[in-house]
């Protein structure tokens, strides 16, 4: 009996930790763009119905802006023993990411659970594309993402004397991927990964997401098929494109 009792305890949870404390500048519809409105709902709430149909997952973390006075109004739904909020969001998403962690752990998280990081502006996302992630990761050494092989033809790009952007070259599609959100690793590896890069300036400007982190590390992150639904609500015209594959 203490045997079973024992194995129990050091099987791993999963967590979910959605940062949002942006400002959606981008997004170009006058506020942050996880309370706009789409299909009904605001972005960030059709973010996490769908994570809160993920039967897997202990419990969802919001991190929130200390200074956010919206979030309850927006999603009063957002309540119970699996809905929790934090308002220590950051400077940036690795500084919300790593605060958010810190949550979790004094939440009773431990270092050996997974915490999975997916973007609020990812409303597309479908409970069973999380459980696909969790299927690959579970067992895996370090963990992984979901994302998507590239298929369009690539150019960097350069500004003219005009002020006008212009292809200076095509660049190797091949063996590259788009990342998408959520990402799984255990906590125990991410949060040490994002502190490093953090403390150190140079490094810093390079985790644009977790897996980089964690590839400052020197581990590589396993590649999970995304779908191509699945994108990040960015620019004024991603919110019609949204809309419509909600409502359909």
């Amino acid at each position: 009996m203490s045997m079973s009792i024992a194995s129990h305890e050091f099987q791993p949870r999963c967590f979910a930790l959605v940062p949002c404390a942006g400002v959606g500048e981008r997004a170009g519809v006058g506020g942050p763009k996880q309370y706009y409105p789409v299909a009904g709902q605001p972005v960030v709430a059709h973010t996490l119905a769908a994570l809160r149909a993920v039967k897997r997952l202990e419990a969802t973390l919001v991190v929130l802006s200390p200074e956010d006075d919206q979030f309850e109004r927006h999603v009063p739904q957002w309540h119970g023993d699996d809905a929790w909020v934090a308002r220590v969001g950051g400077a940036s998403r690795a500084h919300s990411v790593a605060n958010g962690l810190d949550e979790l752990l004094a939440r009773g998280a431990q270092p050996h659970d997974w915490v999975l990081v997916h973007d609020a502006a990812r409303c597309l996302i479908q409970p069973q594309w999380v459980d696909r992630l969790i299927d690959a990761c579970m067992d895996d050494e370090v963990g992984g993402i979901l994302a998507l092989p590239l298929a369009d033809t690539l150019k960097a790009s350069v500004s003219d004397s005009r002020g006008q952007t212009r292809a200076t070259e095509t660049i190797d599609r091949s063996a590259k991927w788009a990342a998408q959100t959520p990402q799984m690793f255990r906590i125990g590896l991410l949060r040490p990964a994002l502190m490093l890069g953090l403390s150190h300036p140079d490094m810093a400007a390079a985790i644009t997401d977790e897996a980089s982190a964690v590839e400052g590390l020197g581990h590589q992150p396993l590649l999970v098929q995304g779908d191509y639904e699945n994108f990040k609500v960015t620019w004024p015209g991603d919110f019609a494109l949204a809309e419509r594959l909600l409502r359909t």
